[in-house]
């Protein structure tokens, strides 16, 4: 079997993009423009949202629940710790795909990625933390 793909493809959809600012971040230096804060003013006209005044994260700038969490490969991620938990997406292998948790050794992340292969499951990060093997 070759290159693993997902079952369905489909189109991710987002309702905004941009990243919400922070009122009145320009008069300040360290504010960040996307750090984004609620404000918390009592006479404050971006919390009582008058017209004309930055937007605020709300629920209504969710993601589709059919296509929430959905990676640009088309997967949905499953973090992997040891070669046995790959055995969990044998049947799942093409809704989701693993991803090498952080904290694992590169020993583990080999046996991992060689488990992956047999079981045709992909892996997101199968190339982080292996040294290039030196060629004699």
């Amino acid at each position: 079997m070759g290159k693993v793909t997902p079952l369905v493809k489909a189109k991710v959809v987002k309702k905004r993009t941009k990243s919400f600012e922070r009122h009145q971040y320009q008069n300040f230096a360290r504010l960040g423009r996307s750090s984004w804060r609620k404000s918390k003013g009592i006479d404050s006209r971006v919390r009582r949202r008058f017209k004309g005044t930055i937007p605020q994260p709300s629920i209504g700038y969710g993601s589709d629940k059919t296509t929430r969490n959905i990676l640009p490969n088309g997967f949905l991620k499953f973090v992997v710790h040891n070669p046995k938990e790959l055995e969990m997406l044998l049947m799942h292998n093409r809704k989701y795909c693993a991803e090498i948790a952080h904290s694992v050794s590169s020993k583990t992340r080999k046996a991992i990625v060689e488990r992956a292969e047999q079981l045709h499951v992909k892996v997101t990060n199968s190339g982080a933390k292996l040294l290039r093997e030196e060629s004699a």
